[in-house]
């Protein structure tokens, strides 16, 4: 009965068909596209980035980390450094043009985001940087971080405290600020150039650290802009993102209401087809 039921001449316009299967195509299609940005691993190719932005020093009231500076630290910092990284960033730190960018200056925020989420070092340096398994683990990163600030200099990392923040609040910068790249729901998205990552693992310091030194192609923004309540805020409200309430009935992965209402239309049209088939035999 199945064979001849797909075997059966349609009854539905050859238009008709060709557009359901139009529509159809394109909603696959941006369901693919969103979920690659948004749960994609590994270093991705991209436009080469400019030369890093000096991150904004700390405003009044900030909350920062304090900086190691134990010498046993600095020198294990030191060794790690002309192994790991010195090849692209130079045994002075003043970076190599075209290939790596100075650290002198860039305090420890920086080198604590791009080490803590694995982003260096990279494998390829004209490729994006993407969130990874990071490379060393938590004292080589703080001996990384102690001979960088000792040689270099820079401010502290700044860090955020999502308890002290408001949600309603960090939702309204969020979606001013953030949405238009990350998504309203930081599940990530594509721009020129760049691939935008999903926040759904950063943590609160990393947030507040690429908000004061915006990695890559993303903007900085200083205290003036947002300052130590709206980064707690804006942690809030990421956090809240990886378990938000879905009052509406099925999240679809929360990947924001495009790709929802054209899941709703691709539903909604192959149904339509299906009863249409469905009528269209019981008349034969």
């Amino acid at each position: 009965m199945i064979a001849r039921w797909l075997h059966h001449r349609s009854r539905i316009p050859r238009r008709l068909r060709m557009l359901v299967a139009l529509l159809s195509a394109a909603g696959c299609l941006t369901l693919v596209s969103q979920s690659a940005a948004a749960g994609s691993n590994g270093s991705q190719p991209g436009a080469r980035a400019p030369l890093t932005k000096l991150p904004f020093a700390p405003g009044p009231g900030a909350e920062t980390v304090p900086t190691p500076t134990s010498p046993t630290l600095i020198a294990e910092g030191q060794s790690l450094f002309d192994e790991r990284c010195a090849s692209c960033h130079g045994l002075d730190l003043q970076g190599r043009r075209g290939i790596a960018p100075s650290l002198i200056g860039v305090g420890a925020g920086p080198v604590d985001f791009y080490l803590s989420t694995g982003r260096m070092p990279l494998a390829n340096y004209r490729a994006q940087p993407w969130r990874e398994p990071p490379a060393f683990k938590r004292r080589g990163i703080e001996a990384l971080i102690a001979y960088i600030v000792h040689r270099g200099g820079g401010p502290p990392a700044p860090t955020a405290d999502p308890s002290r923040g408001s949600l309603s609040l960090g939702f309204r910068l969020f979606d001013e600020n953030c949405a238009g790249c990350h998504s309203i729901v930081a599940r990530g998205g594509i721009v020129i150039g760049a691939q935008v990552p999903n926040l759904q693992r950063a943590t609160p310091q990393q947030i507040a650290e690429a908000v004061r030194m915006g990695p890559y192609l993303m903007p900085h923004f200083d205290a003036t802009q947002l300052n130590q309540h709206d980064l707690n805020s804006l942690a809030r409200y990421v956090l809240w993102t990886r378990h938000p309430e879905n009052l509406g009935g099925w999240g679809i992965y929360n990947i924001g209401p495009i790709p929802e209402g054209l899941v709703t239309w691709f539903l909604g049209l192959l149904s339509l087809v299906i009863v249409i088939r469905l009528i269209g035999e019981r008349t034969t």
